[in-house]
């Protein structure tokens, strides 16, 4: 049971986001991830596809033999969390709620912005979690559509995803927010730009990271956690688009040289599973 690897789905490269800050907290941990750059963004996408679409990974990661499932995507926490509680008999984590718990503790001023994808913040899931916890903060929101493609293209260190970002946040310069949550995973691949831009007295709270505190407090509570050593873990990563950008990314972005990236055919999953 404890041998078992943790499970990691996104709607492209942005989980890996979660998955570096696993690989810091969990060393001994092995992680099975998948990312579904051929249908990604997720965004713009109804609230019925997401879900179905991230039900689609979950069932193709359970086939796996995975022991706890990360859903390392805000828009598909937003829509699919409570349906995969009831359909899956693993922990499921979201990266909405450590979010805002680390929002709330972080706030001085009691003014919290939240960046994230047109679905993300039109579920209002974050200021929802947020008011639940405390009524009195004021909660600003701000979809930000084109930071994902800049993101899965690439872009996200040059001179394109610094006009983007600058463009991007302009309103939020009207706001008092000394809080800024990162609500999409795809977003602290942008990270230094974001700070740049807002201002560096602006603290910066990135949801995945937070995501996988409470993932390890998950694994000792269900007695999951691996506890031999392991100085190289076999990770498996499955995109259902390019491998070799996929592959690009994710070495740059995790420091792994000898990373395997399989591609999966949208047809093995698409519609393969459902809520029924």
């Amino acid at each position: 049971m404890k041998k078992r690897p943790i499970g990691f789905i996104d709607s492209g490269v942005g989980g890996l986001t979660v998955v570096k800050e696993a690989m810091r907290q969990l060393p001994h941990e092995v992680f099975c991830y998948i990312g579904d750059t051929a249908r990604c963004p997720y965004g713009p996408r109804t609230p019925e596809q997401v879900r179905q679409f991230t039900i689609e990974l979950a069932y193709f990661l359970m086939e796996k033999d995975i022991k706890l499932l990360v859903i390392a995507c805000n828009t598909a926490t937003a829509t699919a969390l409570t349906t995969l509680k009831e359909l899956l008999p693993i922990p499921i984590v979201g990266v909405i709620l450590p979010g805002s718990r680390a929002a709330i503790k972080a706030t001085r001023n009691q003014r919290i912005a939240v960046i994230g994808t047109e679905g993300t913040i039109a579920s209002n899931e974050y200021q929802t979690s947020i008011f639940r916890k405390n009524q009195q903060i004021d909660v600003v929101s701000l979809a930000c559509p084109k930071f994902v493609p800049v993101v899965e293209s690439n872009e996200y260190t040059g001179p394109l995803a610094k006009r983007v970002v600058r463009e991007t946040l302009m309103p939020l310069h009207k706001t008092k927010m000394d809080t800024l949550i990162l609500g999409c995973t795809h977003y602290p691949l942008l990270r230094p730009i974001i700070q740049d831009v807002v201002g560096q007295e602006i603290q910066l709270i990135d949801s995945g990271a937070e995501t996988i505190n409470e993932v390890s407090v998950l694994l000792d509570y269900y007695n999951l956690a691996e506890d031999t050593p392991n100085s190289a873990p076999l990770h498996q990563f499955y995109t259902t688009g390019s491998a070799e950008m996929f592959k690009r990314i994710a070495s740059a972005w995790l420091g792994l040289d000898h990373l395997v990236v399989n591609h999966i055919d949208l047809k093995e999953i698409e519609g393969k599973y459902g809520t029924e």
